[in-house]
């Protein structure tokens, strides 16, 4: 089988390096990939948006599977149109994506299909916003959200109405976040542990993956501002078989089956994004695609991938009744390595230095390679978050001494990373 994986960060890094560990894989490429992901697979330079593009691609590499990695193309239609032109593709139509690209869409969903959530409100205009925040309709602490995708900045926990009302102008009125800020949701804010479950669907029927704990603020101790993730682990120790029981009884299948019932059924992977409240499990978010840092260091454990291989092949859904992933008995923890100036405006162009070293010092070790591009025969940095150290092994205690030995060995300017990735795992085991 010859494998397409359309993304140039960590996580597509990733899928490709897993995918390509597959008996029934013979070849993978990722486009557009980047020199960090060329060290294991095939790289091609594309524009993964140009969707005709990316068919063409696909016909004259004769692949058998395209796997899309980022969120965007797929809030574009890519899969409506490698479907109508029926080719392979492992990811939702534009309506299914939704659930992502549409905060206010997903909020209206989980309500028609009584699916626990935060109460909220969705807002056209920031006279609207304000006024629900004056109001006290969320008490003093809410949640701001801008509707549309923001890279995973789009959303703002506010301990305080000034700082929502904050939120709501820098959304709504100064356009921080483009279109995606035309809309905003109102949440209360929930407490209670966070959690990831990931999930390989098709329509009704699916798989459960695993578990894993995301930490999206830039500082220890979850300070600072959201970013994209900083690291993540799993399994996650707050997981259990009844608890897991529940969020597939209680979220999983109704979101399946009424994505399935409108008329967007869901083929791909579904993460949701999860807080266990005092009155259990509610969904904060939901993605359409695997999550990046949680990809890598959910797919190290799982044993392989021939479930996502079969998506369309014939008698999936019967299949997929009884079919499980296995997972090894380890444990993994992932350090997002970021630019200077992270989350907002990061630096470009700095040399990054130890690469070598952790490969020949390291070798329980594997690096994820996101935003780098080749300079000569220098690898500089090229986005916010650069790297990503991965580590797995009987304990989280080793896993995050590994992972940080390695971190330790590289280098470059501005270089910025939490210290404390893997700690809440040791909390709870």
């Amino acid at each position: 089988m010859r494998i397409l994986v359309l993304g140039s960060g960590a996580r597509e890094h990733a899928l490709a390096w897993k995918l390509s560990q597959e008996p029934t894989v013979t070849h993978v490429i990722c486009a557009a990939g980047n020199p960090g992901i060329a060290k294991t697979v095939a790289t091609i330079p594309i524009d993964i948006l140009d969707t005709d593009a990316v068919i063409r691609l696909a016909e004259r590499e004769r692949i058998d599977l395209t796997v899309v990695g980022p969120e965007t193309p797929l809030g574009n239609g890519l899969a409506d149109r490698f479907e109508a032109e029926g080719r392979r593709v492992f990811g939702p139509t534009r309506g299914a994506a939704q659930l992502e690209t549409s905060k206010a869409f997903a909020k209206d969903f989980m309500a028609r299909h009584r699916v626990p959530t935060a109460r909220y409100r969705v807002c056209t205009s920031a006279d609207d916003a304000l006024r629900a925040i004056r109001a006290g309709e969320f008490g003093d602490a809410l949640v701001v959200k801008a509707d549309g995708l923001a890279a995973g900045k789009g959303v703002v926990v506010a301990p305080d109405r000034a700082t929502a009302e904050a939120a709501v102008t820098a959304a709504m009125v100064d356009r921080s976040f483009g279109e995606a800020g035309s809309r905003i949701v109102l949440e209360e804010m929930l407490t209670g542990p966070e959690v990831s479950f990931f999930v390989v669907a098709n329509g009704d029927a699916y798989v459960p993956l695993l578990s894993a704990q995301d930490h999206k603020r830039i500082f220890d101790n979850d300070e600072g501002p959201n970013t994209g993730g900083m690291g993540a682990f799993s399994p996650s120790p707050l997981m259990n078989d009844a608890l897991q029981l529940q969020i597939e009884q209680t979220i999983v299948q109704p979101v399946l089956k009424g994505m399935t019932a409108e008329g967007n059924p869901f083929r791909g992977f579904l993460y949701c994004g999860l807080m266990l409240t005092p009155d259990g499990p509610k969904v904060i978010e939901f993605n359409v695609r695997f999550g990046d840092p949680e990809a890598q260091v959910v797919l190290p454990l799982l044993g392989n991938l021939s479930v996502l291989l079969t998506l369309e092949s014939d008698g999936f859904s019967r299949r997929y009744q009884s079919a499980t992933v296995e997972a090894v008995a380890l444990q993994c923890v992932g350090v997002v390595l970021a630019a200077a100036g992270y989350p907002g405006d990061a630096r470009s162009g700095d040399v990054i230095h130890g690469l070598d070293d952790v490969a020949r010092d390291c070798p329980d070790v594997q690096i994820f390679y996101a935003g780098v591009k080749q300079r000569g025969d220098e690898l500089v940095t090229s986005g916010g978050r650069v790297l990503t150290v991965m580590a797995t092994a009987p304990t989280f205690e080793i896993a995050i001494a590994r992972c940080y030995e390695a971190a330790s060995k590289i280098k470059f300017d501005g270089m910025q990373y939490r210290r404390d990735i893997g700690r809440k795992a040791l909390l709870v085991s």
